[in-house]
Parts: structure tokens; sequence; C-alpha cells
């Protein structure tokens, strides 16, 4: 698993429920960050929709399941799933191994211009903190 105090990408967006969002021109890619997989342990099965599916702004885009617990994934973005990433179905430990690459979840056209209840880095970084009673 990557180390939840592991860098936070600066180019993405991030929710407070843990995923993250990557503009990839007119598409855009999502993933859970490295302080999820860390909390959900060793990922075993990831469940993502079929493309075409259209997901709502924190509506359910699938679920993960651990060895610790199942828990559903939330979309950063209202849009249509374009892709899922099909290595997961197979090696779900991606997650886990690497959550800003080859671990990322689904593409998706967005239907709506990104959130403001999105973070940045730096925002993320400081919501992480705050759960950690870092404070920031």
């Amino acid at each position: 698993m990557v180390n939840q105090g592991d860098d936070i990408p600066e180019d993405r967006l991030y929710t407070s429920e843990h995923e993250w969002l990557l503009q990839e021109g007119e598409t855009i890619r999502v993933g859970l960050t490295a302080y999820a997989q860390e909390e959900l342990g060793d990922i075993v099965f990831v469940d993502l929709p079929a493309p075409g599916a259209t997901i709502a702004f924190m509506g359910k885009l699938g679920e993960v399941e651990s060895v610790k617990v199942a828990s559903e994934i939330f979309s950063p973005a209202a849009g249509e799933v374009t892709a899922a990433n099909q290595a997961l179905d197979d090696a779900p430990e991606l997650v886990n191994k690497d959550p800003y690459g080859e671990g990322w979840l689904v593409t998706m056209r967005p239907t709506e211009p990104a959130s403001d209840q999105l973070m940045d880095a730096s925002g993320y970084r400081a919501f992480i903190a705050r759960l950690r009673g870092e404070g920031a």
C-alpha cells in the first residue's frame, strides 16, 4: 500500500470522501486517494459502472471492497462514464499500489463544470491533517 503521507498530486481536485479528479482535455480521470486506500486496507474487489452510465455529482460511482470493509465510491463530477479501468478486474490491488496512476477507476465526460465543493491539493492536505488531529 502507498503511505498516506505520500505527496498529494497538485494537478488534481479532491472530494471530502477521498476521491480525486484529473482534467484530461474533454474528459476527466477519477480515482481514490492514497489516504482512502490506506484507510481501507488491502483492496480485494472493485465494482465500477459500465461506459455510458450517467452519474450525478457525488452520486454512487461504484464500490470497493477491502479486507476490512466495503465502501461506496462517490463521483467527484456529474457526467457520463467513458471507460472503466479493466485492469482492476484482475488486479484490484493496483488501487493500493498506485492510487494516482495505474489504480485509476474511471474516465468520464463531465456534463457540468467542476464543483466549488472540490478541494485543491493544498486544501486536501489541510483536510487530511484535520482528520488526523494535526490541526491545520
